[in-house]
């Protein structure tokens, strides 16, 4: 039988992506659940034959910071599409150098997203949504600042973990899947 080596105890960085993500994650469960009620909202009211003015107004700003939000928590975790297998075929010290440029682009292009969207903030401060002309677009339209932010502070972790890994890490899970068929 084949031993998998004990896994490191958890960094400082670990733990902090951890609990990074959980509030993320809460974050997220908090905007589904909103936006599945507010859906149900409006489909029993127009069912009714009272349509509510601001639903799709609403609905459709729920999903866009479900999908901005949710860009933040698949930072965390690593989830964004990639191309792995590429990236694995490289030796390490290639490998750790094209991940560090790589993360390196990303938080320059959220830092450029966050600022761009911060700056326009102002700018919308006049501007309404149209049903609901008490909500400003500035707060609309906040989301992609935070998210810019959070992405960050998530590419920031990875960032951290590729500064100082001394090699590749382990399969997840122990021993590759191919391996353990052998």
């Amino acid at each position: 039988a084949m031993t998998v080596p004990p896994a490191a105890p958890p960094t400082a960085i670990d733990r902090f992506r951890a609990g990074y993500g959980r509030v993320l994650e809460w974050v997220v469960i908090a905007l589904v659940v909103t936006l599945a009620a507010e859906v149900t909202l409006g489909v029993v009211f127009r069912a009714l034959g009272r349509s509510l003015a601001w639903y799709d107004e609403v609905a459709s700003v729920l999903l866009a910071w479900l999908t901005f939000y949710g860009a933040a928590l698949a930072s965390v975790r690593r989830a964004h599409i990639s191309c792995p297998e590429v990236v694995d075929a490289m030796r390490w010290p290639v490998r750790r150098a094209f991940n560090i440029a790589a993360e390196l682009v990303v938080i320059a292009f959220f830092a450029l997203l966050g600022a761009v969207g911060a700056w326009i903030l102002p700018v919308l401060h006049t501007d309404a949504l149209v049903s609901l002309p008490w909500i400003p677009m500035s707060v609309v339209q906040s989301v992609i600042p935070i998210s810019a932010v959070l992405i960050i502070v998530a590419e920031l972790t990875h960032l951290a973990d590729l500064l100082v890994a001394q090699g590749p890490a382990p399969p997840a899970g122990g021993a590759a899947m191919s391996e353990q068929l052998h």
